[in-house]
């Protein structure tokens, strides 16, 4: 993002920050007479905006590239992620093979007769 871009998002935020406090100022005065709370409504609108100026200033200053992952960590992750889902896969291949295996001796080794406590006399 180029400084100039980043300034301007910052001072189109600042704006609608501002424009809003506007109407909250336009609804807040005349509440503030009636329900007789002074400049308490109008000042707490102020000291709103005043402080989200303040935080969309100083996030946007405090953001940096240090933060943000570089392309040759991302690309370490990358491997790493595709190593573990080689290893998940071979396992499930050799898995997969010795239930085969188990299956095929099962089927040679299974005895004729049942000896059930049923079936004995």
């Amino acid at each position: 993002m180029t400084k100039k871009s980043r300034e301007d998002a910052r001072v189109a935020a600042t704006s609608k920050i501002w424009g809003m406090t506007a109407g909250i100022f336009a609804i807040c005065i005349p509440l503030s007479a009636v329900t007789r709370s002074g400049p308490i409504l109008p000042l707490a609108a102020i000291a709103g905006a005043a402080f989200s100026t303040v935080a969309v200033w100083r996030n946007d200053d405090q953001k940096s590239p240090s933060h943000s992952f570089p392309a040759q960590r991302i690309e370490k992750l990358e491997q790493r992620i595709a190593n573990l889902e080689t290893i998940v896969s071979s396992d499930e291949l050799d898995l997969h093979t010795k239930i085969q295996k188990l299956e095929a001796s099962n089927i040679y080794n299974v005895p004729t007769q049942s000896s059930t406590p049923e079936t004995k006399t």
